[in-house]
């Protein structure tokens, strides 16, 4: 819901697709600096701490941002959207501690034969919020204000709280181990780097969301291209994951433990294919249906990106592990989204889309070549 508020705000101060893409680098820019760090303290600390600070450092800045509609109004009059980004690099510091304290803590729960199901549940929770957050925070603002609609996210992230508070403290098995720091993440690299078949799907992931995401540049879209407004924007934003969630539920069912690598390459290619019909179509249920199936295609990805990371992983190193995958995977949505925006600027709005379809399905061609692990993949024998 907070992404899609401050994406409209910055939309409406300057009406500039560069403007938008400058978000994602804001906060993708603090991420990749803390995650490495943040997954040497997910090794070592109480996972469950980390989230509960984490998450409390991200409702205060949530709350300067309704402040900045309220009392703090002068502040975004004065210097415009450079406030605004200011919140947003700190949001990207919780966040690179928030993503491996979770990746982590989330095997502490279950056994090792139920993490399939597990991480496709938890994928399926997310894309359930993910289909809410943008819907409520488009409609919010279209039918209610922007005060509102971030007061609504100040409460949701302070119920979050509130529920890591209910988790049973799990801390993380000691080790003997006195490595450094640097020793650590270097031990993190190595494995990610030193496992083709988890080198290959992060990489896939990495380049798809850099090149194929337009969800960056949906407010100039809505506005522009299909003319529906607020409400329309909010649905446009929810789309993706209206579908994943779809897609989420089939997975739960289906896993696709057979023949996974396949089908993840597909799955991939798919997703760019649906970013180009999005781009030039002109009709807004269309474009509606081609951003749902976009996010259903991408939920297969996610998933069994996820169930790889997690079968492959050894539990003292998830926390490192993890924060690599954030700094491919995570601070990749936001360096797409900043991608999205210099293209816009440089190739006009539609052709840039365009191009990162073909991008997206230009690297599926190139990692199903150089990765034939990847490609006889099947999830069944890794557990």
């Amino acid at each position: 819901m907070q992404y899609t508020i401050v994406g409209w705000q910055i939309k409406e101060l300057t009406n500039d697709p560069l403007s938008l893409g400058l978000i994602g680098l804001a906060e993708a820019i603090p991420f990749i600096c803390i995650a490495p760090f943040a997954g040497h303290i997910a090794d070592i600390f109480d996972r469950k701490k980390i989230l509960l600070y984490s998450t409390t450092f991200f409702a205060a800045s949530t709350v300067l941002l309704f402040w900045f509609t309220q009392g703090g109004s002068f502040i975004i009059k004065q210097y415009g959207a450079i406030p605004i980004y200011l919140v947003i690099f700190f949001t990207g510091i919780a966040r690179g501690f928030i993503g491996p304290s979770y990746f982590a803590l989330l095997p502490q729960l279950v056994t090792r034969e139920q993490i399939p199901n597990a991480a496709t549940w938890s994928s399926t929770v997310f894309h359930i919020c993910s289909v809410l957050g943008p819907a409520s925070g488009g409609l919010l603002l279209g039918f209610a204000d922007m005060s509102t609609a971030y007061g609504t996210s100040i409460l949701l992230i302070s119920l979050s709280v509130l529920f890591i508070l209910l988790i049973k403290n799990r801390p993380v098995q000691k080790t003997e181990s006195k490595e450094s720091f640097t020793s650590n993440l270097s031990a993190g690299i190595r494995f990610v780097t030193g496992n083709q078949i988890v080198l290959s799907a992060l990489s896939l992931d990495l380049f798809a969301v850099l090149f194929g995401g337009a969800t960056a540049l949906l407010p100039i879209f809505a506005t522009d291209i299909l003319q529906v407004g607020e409400q329309g924007f909010g649905f446009l934003r929810a789309a993706p994951a209206f579908g994943a969630v779809i897609m989420a539920g089939v997975l739960a069912y289906y896993p696709p433990k057979k023949r996974a690598g396949i089908t993840l390459l597909w799955s991939v290619a798919l997703f760019g294919v649906c970013t180009i019909l999005f781009a030039v179509s002109k009709n807004f249920y269309l474009s509606l249906i081609l951003l749902a199936l976009s996010g259903a295609f991408d939920n297969v990805s996610v998933v069994v990106r996820h169930v790889i990371l997690q079968l492959s992983t050894p539990d003292n190193m998830r926390g490192r592990v993890a924060a690599v995958n954030g700094v491919f995977i995570g601070s990749s949505n936001e360096i797409g989204a900043f991608e999205s925006g210099v293209a816009a600027k440089l190739m006009g709005l539609i052709p840039s889309v365009v191009f990162g379809g073909c991008m997206t399905i230009g690297i599926v061609g190139l990692v199903a070549k150089i990765s034939p692990k990847l490609r006889k993949m099947n999830l069944h024998t890794m557990q």
